[in-house]
C-alpha cells in the first residue's frame, strides 16, 4: 500500500488540490476566508484577487507554510492544516516576496549550487551519499539541465552565461531561475507568487506558456496573478462580503503577518499588510502640521543646544539656565509640600524656552 503523499513510482505526478471553507484568520481580522475549489494532478490554478484580498497567505497556507483557523484543505491526500509538514515535502516556492526570493548578488551558478546541495542535506537519501563523487556530480548536473529546461532558460543566453548575477536578469529571467531552482527538487506541487507583476504583455504570455508545460509535465502549479489565464483553474481570495468581521477592525481582510501562525512565512504580507506610516489613512495631514518654519527654528535651536561650550570658559546658554531651571525642584510650602506653580512661574518658563527657539 502506497503511503499518503510519497513520491509515486516512476517519478513525481502532480498532487490533487482542495479546499472547503478554507480560511485564515490572524490577530487583526480574517486574510482569507469560504475558499472552496478542486483542481485535479497536473493542473494550472490561478489565485486571484485585488491587492490585500489574501492572496499570498492562501498560497502558503496550501502550501503548509501558514496554519489556517477554519476549514480543511487536501493536497494529494495530505489534510491540512493536519499534516503541514507532509504537504512542504512534497510543494517547492518559487518566486515569493519575503520568503523565497533570490540572492541579486549572487550569480545564477551559484544559485543552482546552492540548491543542489541543500536537496542533496536535506533530501537527499542515505544510497545517494554513498554514490561516488563523480556519478553525484553527473546526476546533479542532469537535474540542474533538466529544471533550466521545463523552466525555459538558456544560461548560454544570458549576459555572462551562468556567472551572471542576478541582479542583471531581467523580471521574467529572474522568474525563470526561481522556478528552475524550484525543480530541482521534483516537487509534486509548485507555487508561484506575483507571477504577471511587473510583465509586459509579450513577456505576460511567456511566463504563463512556462508554467502550463511545467503542468503539462505532471506538477501541480499554484500561481498567484491579477489576471487569470485561459484554461486556468480560477481561485479567488478575500473575505465574502456577507462573513462576519472582527470588532473594532476597519478592514477585516488585512492580517498583521508579523504575528500571524506561520511556519516558513516570516516576512510582512504585502497583500494583507495594512499601511503605516505615510501610507496610513489620516497621514497626511498629520504629516503636514508640523512642517513650516515653526519646525526649522526647532531644529537650529536643538542644534545649538547641543554644540558644547569651549572647555573651562564657563559659558551657559539661556537654554542651560531653561533646563536648570525646569529640573530644579519648586519651593516648598510651610508644610514641606511642593508649592504650587504660579501664573508667573509658568510665563518666566515660557519666556525663557522662547528664547531659545523651543514652544
Amino acid at each position: 500500500m502506497a503511503k499518503q503523499g510519497a513520491e509515486p513510482p516512476g517519478g513525481p505526478r502532480g498532487a490533487g488540490v482542495g479546499a472547503e471553507d478554507f480560511g485564515l484568520r490572524g490577530p487583526r481580522g480574517w486574510a482569507f476566508r469560504s475558499v472552496s475549489f478542486r483542481a485535479e494532478p497536473g493542473s494550472l490554478v490561478a489565485i486571484t484577487g485585488p491587492s490585500g484580498s489574501g492572496r499570498t497567505c492562501l498560497l502558503l497556507a496550501l502550501t503548509g507554510r501558514m496554519r489556517t483557523a477554519e476549514g480543511t484543505a487536501e493536497v494529494a491526500g495530505l489534510d491540512l492544516p493536519r499534516r503541514m509538514a507532509a504537504v512542504r515535502r512534497i510543494s517547492a516556492l518559487g518566486h515569493v516576496p519575503g520568503v523565497s526570493e533570490l540572492e541579486p548578488a549572487l550569480t545564477v551558478a551559484e544559485h543552482l549550487r546552492e540548491r543542489v546541495l541543500l536537496r542533496r542535506r536535506f533530501n537527499g537519501s542515505l544510497r545517494e551519499l554513498l554514490r561516488p563523487r563523480r556519478a553525484r556530480a553527473a546526476t546533479a548536473r542532469a537535474r540542474i539541465d533538466a529544471a533550466l529546461a521545463a523552466a525555459g532558460l538558456d544560461t548560454a543566453a544570458l549576459p555572462k552565461g551562468e556567472r551572471t548575477a542576478v541582479r542583471d536578469l531581467e523580471r521574467l529571467q529572474g522568474l525563470r531561475l526561481s522556478v528552475a531552482l524550484a525543480l530541482i527538487g521534483g516537487p509534486r506541487l509548485l507555487a508561484v507568487d506575483d507571477t504577471d507583476l511587473k510583465l509586459s504583455d509579450g513577456d505576460r504570455e511567456e511566463a504563463w506558456a512556462m508554467l502550463r508545460s511545467v503542468a503539462a509535465s505532471g506538477t501541480t502549479v499554484l500561481a498567484v496573478c491579477s489576471d487569470a489565464p485561459e484554461g486556468a483553474v480560477v481561485v479567488r481570495a478575500g473575505v465574502p462580503a456577507g462573513a462576519a468581521q472582527t470588532p473594532g477592525v476597519a478592514n477585516a481582510d488585512a492580517v498583521d503577518a508579523d504575528t500571524a501562525t506561520a511556519t516558513a512565512y516570516t516576512d510582512t504580507d504585502t497583500d494583507t499588510g495594512t499601511g503605516t506610516g505615510a501610507d496610513a489613512p489620516g497621514a497626511g495631514p498629520r504629516a503636514e502640521q508640523g512642517a513650516g518654519p515653526r519646525e526649522d527654528r526647532a531644529d537650529r535651536a536643538d542644534r545649538a543646544d547641543r554644540r558644547p561650550s569651549a572647555p573651562g570658559s564657563g559659558e551657559r546658554t539661556q537654554a542651560d539656565d531653561a533646563r536648570d531651571t525646569a529640573g530644579r525642584p519648586g519651593p516648598e510650602d510651610p508644610d514641606g509640600k511642593p508649592a504650587k506653580k504660579t501664573e508667573d512661574d509658568t510665563e518666566g518658563a515660557a519666556d525663557a524656552l522662547a528664547e531659545t527657539g523651543r514652544s
